[in-house]
């Protein structure tokens, strides 16, 4: 008989996410057989934009997100820098990528350790470790021991990656350095002694800790090497530019279908569409570009059941976040699983600080770091770039020198997402389908499927006031 088991909140993300799953006997084998992933709080930012100068957008949008607003203020500017016509300076390029750089890799560090790894192991006998499920966990003590010790470790590090972006942001979270033509920061010799010795530790702790611990997991739990593969599409966007032409970056744009290992396709934002036949959306603006799209709520509404739009790429369904990043870019191609993704997630946190590295060596005294562009009477904008958990695109469309429209797609929008208009499920959602479950009430399974995309609900969702 099947059972309906409920998990709401998911606890250990970022923002409100409620699961439903239903569990039956397949081939002998109780699995997840159907699943909904629903976004509980409704986000108005888009809205909160019109009428502003657009020079407001990077600053409004980072307030997104506090894990990773610097992701938000990358994906404005990229799209202002067009509106204004400028090409920004070298050092801008580079002080932007060491920001989002450290954030990326505190982030990274803060999932593992602080968002996942207790799915597998014991945290401490205390609150809020207490209490806890009696579930599947295979670490010996002395394993579960040196795990603890460098999950404390990780909150040291996940600070420091925090004040390593504030060198050059200015501040963490919320960087109010970056600006439409470049940035505010002019650096100085003691700024970037400082940064290399963040750099240092935390490249470090990655390869010392971070690495061997998500290896560790592979090799105790390899089982989840076969579970949460889901649809296998993966897309980036592409983010970190390594020069002024924004052509050649660390992590290049595509995407693949089924696991493909063909070299990537190249992404078209045009074949970009949301469906919002499950969300709760006003149905007339159902399947548009988001440069056409709207925010306008609606709730209740037949059939829906998530504040989460449902992007989709020529009409399929995409995985993003780092798999699909460092799969797209060739770094990673071991499989598609909930092991792959925490061990993509580990591999490129060490990939960003070699690459970090090599910009801070790059960034001069002196240089300018700001040019001046002009003003926009009308214009239809898109940056699109990476945040930690993938793909993210800011769609702007000016008129009369004022924002009068502003569409986002998270990462998480585009990794939890609802059904589309045709019933196709979500990328989360299809992940879940054949998990294996060993007790309903205790669905650790499930939950270690979720934890292993990173969803940020903060970004795709945020509370609406009362009428």
């Amino acid at each position: 008989m099947a059972i309906y088991t409920v998990v709401d909140p998911v606890t250990r993300i970022e923002g409100h996410m409620k699961i439903d799953v239903t569990i039956d006997a397949v081939a002998g084998v109780q699995q997840v057989v159907d699943a909904h992933a629903s976004g509980t709080l409704y986000r108005g930012f888009e809205n909160l934009l019109v009428g502003r100068d657009p020079r407001d957008a990077q600053h409004i949008t980072e307030r997104i997100c506090g894990v990773c607003p610097v992701s938000h203020a990358m994906a404005a500017v990229i799209a202002l820098d067009q509106a204004y016509r400028v090409k920004i300076p070298m050092n801008a390029l580079l002080m932007r990528n060491l920001v989002m750089g450290a954030n990326f890799v505190e982030s990274h560090i803060l999932h593992f350790y602080l968002l996942s790894a207790l799915d597998y192991m014991d945290g401490p006998a205390m609150r809020p470790w207490l209490p806890n499920w009696s579930i599947d966990r295979r670490f010996t003590t002395d394993q579960s021991n040196a795990l603890l010790t460098h999950y404390l470790k990780a909150i040291e590090m996940k600070r420091k990656g925090q004040e390593a972006a504030a060198i050059f942001g200015g501040r963490m979270p919320h960087p109010p350095a970056f600006i439409p033509g470049g940035f505010t920061n002019a650096p100085t010799q003691d700024q970037i002694t400082l940064f290399k010795s963040y750099l240092t530790e935390l490249g470090d702790f990655i390869n010392s800790s971070y690495i061997p611990d998500v290896e560790l997991l592979y090799q105790v739990y390899g089982d989840y090497s076969s579970v949460g593969r889901g649809y296998g599409n993966l897309l980036a966007y592409g983010c970190f530019d390594e020069d002024l032409t924004a052509k050649n970056k660390l992590f290049k744009p595509g995407y693949v279908n089924d696991g493909s290992l063909l070299p990537p396709r190249v992404i078209k934002p045009a074949k970009i569409n949301e469906h919002v036949r499950y969300s709760w959306y006003n149905k007339k603006y159902k399947k548009l570009n988001p440069m056409a799209g709207f925010t306008d709520p609606v709730n209740p509404k037949v059939d829906a059941y998530s504040w989460m739009k449902a992007p989709r790429y020529s009409n399929l369904p995409y995985e993003v976040g780092p798999l699909a990043r460092m799969w797209v870019n060739g770094d990673y191609k071991s499989g598609i699983s909930v092991i792959d993704r925490h061990r993509a997630r580990a591999y490129e946190a060490s990939k960003i600080t070699q690459a970090m590295v090599r910009w801070i060596d790059n960034v001069r005294v002196g240089d300018p770091v700001y040019l001046k562009g002009t003003t926009p009477g009308t214009s239809r904008v898109v940056g699109l770039t990476e945040a930690p958990r993938g793909a993210l695109g800011h769609w702007v469309y000016i008129s009369g020198g004022k924002i009068a429209k502003y569409q986002i797609i998270t990462p998480t929008c585009w990794n939890c997402s609802p059904r589309d208009n045709v019933g196709k499920l979500g990328p989360v959602e299809m992940a879940l389908v054949g998990t294996p479950v060993q007790d309903a009430e205790q669905p650790v399974e499930v939950m270690r499927v979720i934890h292993s995309f990173d969803p940020c609900l903060d970004c795709a969702v945020h509370v609406m006031m009362a009428k």
